[in-house]
């Protein structure tokens, strides 16, 4: 027998036996982990750099007292993100998080594109909250680090930052191994900073309210100096489209939240405490951006705001000492949760790949003694310190965006294909079983599709309710259009915004054009028919919110500048070469030693 074609190995997926609780079958990694403690894992990865840092800065320069609003809207475009990683967290109960999903939904392929966009994420978050940590620090100590390092370990480069920041990189390093050798009682750790971190907010807002002036809502431009950006005052002062932009920039002070996902092999009932932390999680973060965005601009006027240091700069304007230093200290342990939860998904990550064989073996052995993948582990910290030592917080913030939003995209686009799949993606077998094949996503033995029912299925004519081969097919095509229609109305918005805005008819018929042909895919979509099987956890109103969520991530990436691209290309390419010499041979051979036929999954006792 031949083997199988290169694009049958690009596009085959994942098949995952589960057992009765929904762990893993052969999972290594030790089951340790609670509601609470991811909870806390999301919290503290997340609620770290925004709240101390981003509300000022979006307020100042974007949004004025509209902040409020913006962090809003994108706690709404993150909570249909966290929607479609609650399902499958909850579905997928399996370390690898975006990764996983894309195998078991789309293909080998698109789910190491994923896979290594995930690895630029963690990696790139971690060192940038390293480096934050380390300047907020020397910030406090009246940049002594900063003058000692320049003299110790200058770097004249202009793409790198004009000293080796020794302090960012021990920081990773400590942390790593923390990781690797005590991932409970870090874990632990991690819960008190986490919980002292949200009394320092609740202190910020209560503190704030009692300090709060209306006024500074409303603001009279004719009333303030020339030297300040006042825009039009009000609490709209740069306009709804600086609200808008405010949005997008909040958006990414909720990145952090998915680490939750990649913890499927460690958490004691997975299938239930994944879909809650995120919600959860997600909840916990809005509440506190909001309340501190609200006391921050109603405690000092925005256009006065400090962009580095906000908090800390408001309570010193306004004579309260005792809370600018507590604010200061909270600041210190926000941010060293958020580091721990932003470095804690990256051996998981590589774990789930190397397991694969998608990247190299050794990154995804478990240690024996500490149940954790310590090599793998070491390794991403070891590139975390590097990466924060070398890069200056402007270049890594810049490249934190784009990894993320591409797998929020996919991890949508996966629910669609899920909900409407022919058969289940996922199953309980016994133990007892072996599974000797894949599943592939190209046309099954005997199944033909002919132009005629393609098109009856379409508009499901024969009002189909169970999902077939055909009916799949129409939603993978459908879907296919969706992004390419949603990518055409996200550019065209985006270079047409003052037409639009002028009410021009070209503008306008164009973006009514699109909008309709995007309604007109989700009403086809809605008419398939869907799965059946009952899950702990479903996204509500799919394909609606799914979709949107689509969208937005589209156009978001849309507005990421040139360079961030050529950096993610040069990444890319650094990825496609490890996975065309390495692990496509070595998934071929994984799977293809033990298979017999490439067409259906079999299971053999």
């Amino acid at each position: 027998m031949s083997g199988p074609s290169c694009w049958t190995i690009l596009t085959r997926k994942k098949v995952l036996p589960l057992d009765g609780d929904g762990a893993a079958e052969n999972g290594k990694l030790g089951r340790i982990l609670n509601t609470y403690d991811l909870t806390a894992l999301g919290v503290g990865a997340t609620l770290g750099v925004g709240v101390y840092v981003l509300a000022g800065h979006v307020s100042k320069d974007q949004a004025g007292p509209s902040v409020v609003l913006s962090f809003l809207i994108a706690a709404a475009a993150s909570f249909l993100a966290g929607l479609c990683y609650a399902e499958f967290g909850a579905r997928v109960p399996k370390s690898g998080s975006a990764y996983i999903y894309s195998y078991v939904c789309i293909g080998e392929f698109m789910a190491f594109v994923i896979g290594w966009n995930l690895m630029l994420e963690y990696i790139i978050g971690s060192a940038s909250v390293s480096r934050g940590l380390s300047l907020y620090i020397d910030t406090l100590a009246n940049d002594t680090m900063k003058i000692r390092f320049r003299e110790i370990a200058p770097m004249e480069w202009d793409f790198m930052s004009s000293y080796f920041d020794f302090f960012g990189f021990s920081v990773a390093i400590l942390l790593g191994v923390a990781l690797a050798f005590g991932l409970k009682k870090s874990t632990i750790v991690n819960n008190c900073f986490t919980v002292l971190n949200i009394g320092i907010v609740l202190f910020v807002i209560i503190a704030g309210a009692i300090n709060a002036d209306v006024s500074n809502w409303n603001v009279n431009p004719a009333n303030v100096s020339t030297i300040y950006n006042v825009g039009e005052g009000g609490f709209f002062p740069f306009g709804f489209e600086g609200t808008l932009k405010g949005a997008a920039t909040c958006f990414f002070g909720f990145v952090g939240f998915d680490c939750i996902a990649t913890t499927g092999e460690e958490v004691k009932n997975p299938r239930k405490a994944i879909p809650r932390a995120i919600l959860l999680s997600l909840c916990t973060i809005f509440l506190a951006y909001f309340g501190v965005s609200t006391v921050l601009t109603l405690m000092w006027p925005y256009y006065k705001q400090d962009v580095n240091a906000p908090l800390p700069f408001v309570f010193n304007e306004i004579g309260w000492t005792f809370a600018k230093w507590t604010v200061a200290i909270g600041g210190i342990i926000g941010l060293v949760a958020s580091l721990f939860g932003a470095m804690f998904p990256q051996p998981r990550i590589i774990y789930a790949m190397a397991q694969d064989r998608l990247v190299f073996k050794a990154f995804g052995e478990v240690n024996d003694r500490f149940q954790t993948p310590v090599f793998g582990t070491l390794c991403a910290a070891l590139l975390t310190g590097a990466m924060a030592g070398l890069f200056d917080l402007k270049a890594l913030v810049n490249m934190l965006s784009i990894g993320t939003l591409m797998a929020y995209t996919v991890v949508a686009i996966s629910i669609l294909i899920l909900r409407f799949s022919e058969e289940p993606q996922t199953s309980s077998i016994p133990s007892t079983s072996k599974q000797i094949y894949e599943s592939s996503n190209l046309l099954k033995s005997g199944s033909r599709m002919t132009g005629s029912a393609f098109i009856r299925q379409l508009f499901n004519i024969s009002c189909v309710r169970i999902p077939s081969y055909v009916s799949t097919s129409v939603v993978g095509v459908l879907v296919t259009l969706y992004c390419l229609v949603a990518l055409a109305l996200s550019l065209t918005i985006y270079y047409a915004k003052q037409p639009l805005y002028d009410m021009e008819p070209w503008a306008l018929t164009l973006a009514g054009t699109l909008l309709g042909l995007l309604l007109l895919i989700l009403l086809l979509m809605s008419i398939q028919p869907r799965e059946t099987a009952e899950a702990p956890f479903k996204v509500p109103f799919v394909p609606l919110l799914p979709a949107i969520s689509i969208f937005v991530n589209i156009y978001l990436m849309l507005m990421l500048d040139v360079y961030t691209w050529i950096r993610f290309g040069i990444w890319m390419a650094i990825g496609l070469t490890i996975y065309a010499f390495y692990g496509f041979r070595n998934s071929y051979h994984e799977v293809y030693s033990r298979m017999t036929g490439w067409t259906k999954l079999k299971y053999v006792r």
